[in-house]
């Protein structure tokens, strides 16, 4: 299996589904690497926001422009990668520790695509989730989230302190209710199935197209 073939199949796919005059938002991660790539080429005259410092600029350095997100309210379409994906749509997300901003713009977006090689699918999730945590009383934020970890990272784009929840993760909404709902937890990596319209999967030398929901 070529897991690079796999990502570079999901990515040219998903660049297919850009269209001039839309509002697009672009995340981060190896798979959408190869979507940057062939955007530089395609140039379609889009307005872009990127979920990342590292996004923005490796767009910037392609001539391709980076809107700031305060400038729109709304985005046609959002494409980015994931850690993990069940066949019911969740999703962990965040290895890359932007996983904050990736939630702000896959809410924003009336369609959200996931890109991944196979690898990424997996029958049910598993620890770890990452977390992004105020660093006011964060020692006390780590102790109400047992089993969790600080990860050895920089800090986030915003400037939060990056862990991860190392626990069982066998009823995903529950635990996503529960570390939502922890004082000092900015944002964690549990995308829910209702961010997601569609899920593309490289797939040996086939593309996988799984739809989860309409437009949000």
């Amino acid at each position: 299996m070529d897991v690079e073939a796999e990502k570079r199949r999901a990515a040219l796919a998903s660049a297919d589904l850009i269209e001039n005059g839309m509002r697009v938002g672009l995340g981060t991660g190896s798979t959408v690497g190869y979507l940057l790539a062939e955007l530089a080429v395609r140039r379609p005259r889009v307005s872009y926001v990127a979920t990342s410092p590292r996004t923005a600029t490796i767009m910037r350095d392609a001539g391709i422009e980076v809107d700031p997100f305060d400038a729109l309210d709304r985005l046609d379409l959002a494409i980015d990668g994931a850690d993990q994906i069940t066949s019911g749509g969740w999703l962990i997300k965040g290895g890359g520790g932007a996983h904050t901003r990736e939630k702000i713009v896959a809410a924003s977006a009336d369609r959200y695509v996931v890109i991944a090689d196979a690898s990424k699918f997996v029958e049910s999730l598993h620890a770890p989730v990452p977390l992004e945590l105020l660093a006011f009383g964060v020692a006390a934020t780590l102790g109400r989230l047992h089993p969790s970890e600080l990860r050895a990272a920089p800090r986030s784009p915003d400037h939060g302190v990056l862990a991860d929840y190392l626990g069982v993760v066998d009823d995903p909404a529950a635990l996503s209710a529960r570390l939502a709902g922890t004082p000092g937890v900015v944002a964690h990596g549990l995308f829910p199935p209702s961010l997601v319209t569609e899920i593309l999967l490289g797939r040996g030398g086939t593309l996988q197209q799984i739809t989860i929901g309409g437009p949000q």
